[in-house]
């Protein structure tokens, strides 16, 4: 379950912590390693994405009730299947707790899987939140006997202090559960990794650069990776507003991605914050508007068929930008992009023609109208040659939106808007040209690391019966 998702190679749609998992690999990322995706659109229901594309709303009853234990999981047996005919090994990720004993007989992402896999299967308790080894032996003692069977061993992660003073603890559960701790992961400060879902968000450390850029926290908030790259400047302090008072004093707004556009334009109009947006506006500060905030900045949202916010709805955006957005349909547009910015503008007129990688992950038709301009012309979609063209910017070129997620991930949109932010109060940057993957990179490298000095990998090999290199 998560609303921060990619695209594959192919045009599916997966869950971003899969994706990562893959580019880790370094293969290929498919549908087939998260077959199911579960995306909350509130009210206590989720879209299922189902091999990659979208397949239906459900409420969490009629999820597990009704879709898990069958279609679903026949779903699943198909991905494995392919997936055992590709590979050598498959390291399957559980979700949550394997012990959730009001769900034991509708959960197919822990025991029931590792069951269909005939896995051996090692139980990883994260010790920064507390109470691990209460954790562990709780767990043990709610699985089957033929469950339990299954676990191996135990490894305890995030670990922040002496790791001789966890000895007395790890000897006891060696003891009580005969089992081996397999080691201990420590807590490693400083990572550039994409988070998995907005709960990270209440742990995002704010910097204090000297350009203050706020995103709006939407109650549905989706793809907010797009903005860690940002995060990351030195020269930018990035928070998460949820409030008229996180909007003092800002050099910039972006309005994020969301679930549901229009419970989420609602919201923002509840808490007042669509009127300290205008009155930024007014005093020319750059808005910017991705996905479903940019169909929000447009004039009207038309949802007839009641296909996203589940009833009929026509309401007005917040009129900063002349388009016009329709959800005529259940079918999503995802795709892997390249773009090259068409828009005028400070920000866009500068990297006009440089080209930008990203991808399209929304639903709804956007209709440009007579006072804006594109944002990009897409110039390739999975591979193929095309000239489309995506988003909206207004004549100031200081309000422009996308459907494209993903554009700060590369230098040259991240530091010209930096740069630009940054002169307007008499500071010069210094151009910060190393991409996200590299940093991704960085971060694995001291995770490998970590792993090799904590745990015993040579066990781990043993048991799923691969030969150790010499």
């Amino acid at each position: 379950m998560s609303l921060n998702s990619f695209v594959t190679d192919s045009g599916e749609e997966v869950a971003r912590a899969q994706a990562f998992q893959a580019f880790a690999a370094g293969i290929p990322v498919t549908a087939d390693m998260n077959p199911i995706l579960l995306k909350p659109r509130g009210d206590m229901t989720s879209q299922i994405v189902f091999h990659g594309r979208p397949y239906r709303d459900v409420s969490a009853r009629d999820y597990w009730q009704e879709f898990a234990s069958t279609q679903g999981f026949e779903g699943v047996k198909e991905s494995f299947k392919r997936l055992s005919g590709d590979y050598e090994l498959i390291i399957i990720e559980g979700a949550g707790s394997p012990a959730e004993i009001n769900l034991y007989d509708f959960d197919i992402a822990n025991m029931r899987m590792a069951d269909l896999a005939d896995a051996q299967v090692l139980l990883v308790a994260d010790i920064d939140r507390g109470g691990a080894f209460a954790s562990i032996i709780g767990t043990l003692t709610l699985l089957r006997p033929e469950h339990k069977a299954r676990v191996r061993g135990f490894i305890l992660n995030k670990f922040r202090g002496e790791t001789e003073l966890l000895k007395p603890g790890l000897e006891t559960v060696q003891k009580m559960t005969d089992l081996p701790v397999i080691g201990v992961l420590p807590y490693i400060e400083g990572m550039r990794l994409p988070n998995e879902d907005s709960v990270s968000l209440g742990n995002s450390k704010q910097k204090n650069g000297p350009v203050k850029i706020a995103v709006i926290r939407f109650p549905r908030i989706s793809n907010f990776t797009d903005f860690e790259p940002l995060q990351a400047h030195p020269m930018v302090n990035l928070l998460f507003a949820s409030s008229i008072e996180d909007l003092a004093d800002v050099d910039m707004v972006i309005l994020p991605g969301t679930k549901n556009t229009i419970r989420d334009l609602e919201w923002l109009r509840e808490n007042g914050i669509d009127s300290s947006i205008e009155h930024l506006h007014s005093h020319r500060i750059p808005i910017v508007g991705i996905c479903g905030g940019y169909q929000m900045l447009g004039r009207k949202i038309l949802d007839e068929k009641g296909i996203e916010s589940g009833s009929v709805e026509r309401v007005d955006g917040l009129g900063l930008l002349d388009v016009d957005t329709d959800f005529d349909s259940y079918e999503k547009v995802t795709e892997l992009v390249t773009a090259v910015p068409v828009g005028g503008g400070p920000i866009l007129e500068k990297i006009r023609d440089e080209q930008l990688s990203g991808y399209e992950i929304h639903m709804g038709k956007t209709r440009v109208g007579a006072q804006a301009k594109p944002t990009f012309r897409i110039i390739r979609r999975l591979g193929s040659i095309v000239s489309d063209v995506d988003g909206a910017v207004d004549e100031s070129g200081l309000v422009f939106g996308t459907y494209l997620h993903g554009i700060f991930d590369k230098p040259p949109l991240r530091e010209t808007l930096v740069a630009y932010l940054a002169s307007r109060k008499g500071l010069k940057t210094t151009p910060k040209r190393v991409s996200v993957e590299g940093e991704w990179n960085k971060s694995l490298e001291r995770v490998v690391s970590a792993v090799e000095r904590n745990l015993d990998v040579g066990s781990i090999i043993d048991l799923v019966g691969l030969k150790r290199s010499q």
